[in-house]
């Protein structure tokens, strides 16, 4: 099941973010903010965070906004799955929920970025995968040798 997100699922999603192992301490911290956010602040507009409920277990979430200054666009800011969970269709059924809350919002296109280290890989096979496209690379963004990956998918 994919539902809002609640206060008690924050640590199930810090436990997710750091299994996965391919964020840093500074970018759970990230999430944790925007978590907080959603959680502290629930009329804001800027965060929607949905999770996937197993019988009470958070196995994975999302995290999608409207992009400032735009018409339709919405960053996806985190999609994580509990390695544990991982090639059950959990992902997915995450990334098709955003997809759907977007177009039900007016929006027509998501925007996804990635790192290119290697560690990101199954993450750029996923959005692939899925139907994005890849739209951008920065090189040397993050730092020297780790590129920016920009994906893109439209939802109509």
């Amino acid at each position: 099941m994919i539902r809002p997100l609640r206060r008690e699922d924050r640590e199930s999603l810090r436990q997710v973010l750091i299994e996965t192992g391919v964020f840093t301490g500074e970018e759970v911290g990230i999430a944790l903010e925007l978590i907080d956010i959603v959680l502290e602040k629930p009329d804001q507009k800027d965060y929607i965070i949905h999770v996937y409920d197993d019988g009470g277990e958070a196995l994975g979430y999302y995290c999608i906004g409207p992009t400032p200054a735009t018409q339709g666009t919405f960053d996806l800011y985190w999609i994580a799955t509990k390695p544990a969970a991982q090639g059950k269709g959990i992902g997915g059924a995450l990334d098709d929920h955003a997809i759907n809350l977007v177009r039900s919002s007016g929006g027509r296109l998501v925007i996804a970025e990635t790192s290119s280290q290697t560690k990101y890989e199954k993450t750029r096979k996923f959005y692939i995968t899925r139907g994005y496209t890849e739209l951008a690379r920065i090189r040397d963004y993050y730092r020297m040798g780790d590129d920016l990956v920009v994906y893109g998918k439209y939802t109509t």
